[in-house]
């Protein structure tokens, strides 16, 4: 228990000895208690072009604007497009079947209920630089450099 304590502190210690300093975060340089300047908002690709996806069952990104779109219980704005019954007429990918599944593995006359607000899992593509720096290499990439 004594060591807790004692790690306890000591981490204490050394956070606010680092919150003291200027340590570039992604808020910038500006402190806790002030506003810092809002990024600008990133551009919706708008290329329809369908983007690589890096692992299996990765939810496709969307590569058009979205912005205005109702998607809430009464109105889905994305289904005018992408519904199974509308896909052909919109020249659009329709959805995947797993969206007319439900929890049992049944199949529904229309999409699930758990699948129908989309952006819980499709953002749309932006031309924002990542935050982060990112050195992800799917499994193709990975065997490629390893010479299998």
């Amino acid at each position: 228990m004594r060591q807790l304590i004692a790690f306890a502190i000591i981490a204490l210690c050394a956070l606010s000895a680092l919150a003291e300093e200027n340590i570039a975060t992604l808020r910038g340089h500006a402190p806790l208690t002030q506003e810092g300047e809002p990024p600008q908002i990133a551009k919706p690709m708008k290329d329809d072009v369908k983007k690589h996806r890096n692992y299996p069952m990765q939810p496709p990104v969307i590569p058009h604007n979205i912005q205005g779109y109702q998607v809430d219980l009464k109105v889905n704005k994305c289904l005018s497009c992408h519904a199974r019954k509308r896909a052909e007429d919109a020249q659009a990918p329709m959805i995947s079947v797993t969206h007319y599944m439900d929890r049992d593995g049944n199949f529904l006359a229309d999409v699930s209920p758990r699948r129908y607000f989309c952006n819980q899992c499709h953002v749309s593509q932006t031309d924002a630089r990542p935050l982060v720096e990112n050195q992800f290499k799917d499994i193709d990439q990975i065997l490629q450099d390893s010479g299998k």
